[in-house]
């Protein structure tokens, strides 16, 4: 499935799904649907009801949230997703599979309208890297996959971690060399929040490094992202 169509409009009403997890455009997100208000949504982004199968996620300001009530409870810089497949299970839960498109600043929530939270968001367009720069951003891309590397030799096995191709978007590259690592969710925030692309390419750098540092003086890796759901699900909803 392709991503929607941008819609001219700078503003508009989205479903949302608030999450202890900073989704990054481009990242596939699965989620495991159980409760009610998020059942009938899936249902409504299968159905068309609503546009381009599209909601969006925002990250949790504190983990004990049980209920979003006020925009201070959730981060206001988020990124939509896009549904790719949806199975319905026989007791009516749903395992689903999603791709995040396209990041947007919260400005309004809504609770009464429907029997899922709706947000009022105003898309964010990157930051336009001129040409004079693209030499300076294809060598920040060279140090960034570096790190990347480094990382990933420090923290999985060969087979559980990839690098990007060779031919990505100077403007997504950032988000995919995170994709794979274990970010704290503020670096993640902060990533996401960065509208420019060659600053992206700096922070990811920059935590990539002092990642990879912490894994080798301590000498102990992380489980690869294959088994660590097993044992946390930012992503399932309740």
């Amino acid at each position: 499935m392709t991503e929607p169509e941008r819609a001219p409009e700078a503003t508009a009403i989205l479903p949302l799904f608030p999450l202890q997890t900073v989704l990054l455009p481009g990242v596939h997100l699965p989620l495991h649907i159980f409760e009610p208000r998020y059942r009938q949504l899936t249902a409504d982004l299968m159905s068309g009801a609503v546009p381009d199968r599209e909601f969006g996620v925002v990250a949790l300001r504190a983990p004990l949230v049980r209920e979003v009530r006020g925009l201070d409870h959730v981060h206001d810089v988020g990124c939509s997703t896009v549904l790719c497949e949806a199975k319905r299970l026989p007791d009516g839960r749903y395992d689903v599979i999603t791709r995040a498109a396209r990041r947007f600043r919260l400005r309004e929530l809504d609770h009464t309208s429907a029997p899922y939270l709706l947000g009022t968001v105003e898309w964010l367009p990157d930051s336009l890297v001129p040409t004079s720069a693209e030499p300076t951003g294809h060598r920040l891309a060279e140090v960034a996959r570096t790190a990347h590397e480094r990382y990933c030799e420090a923290a999985w096995h060969d087979e559980d971690w990839h690098s990007p191709e060779v031919d990505a978007e100077l403007g997504d590259l950032a988000y995919q060399l995170a994709a794979d690592c274990l970010l704290p969710l503020e670096d993640r925030q902060h990533l996401l929040e960065e509208p420019h692309p060659l600053r992206r390419l700096r922070i990811v750098c920059r935590l990539l490094t002092r990642e990879a540092g912490f894994l080798e003086t301590l000498g102990a890796v992380p489980l690869p992202p294959t088994q660590l759901a097993a044992f946390t699900k930012p992503a399932e909803l309740n």
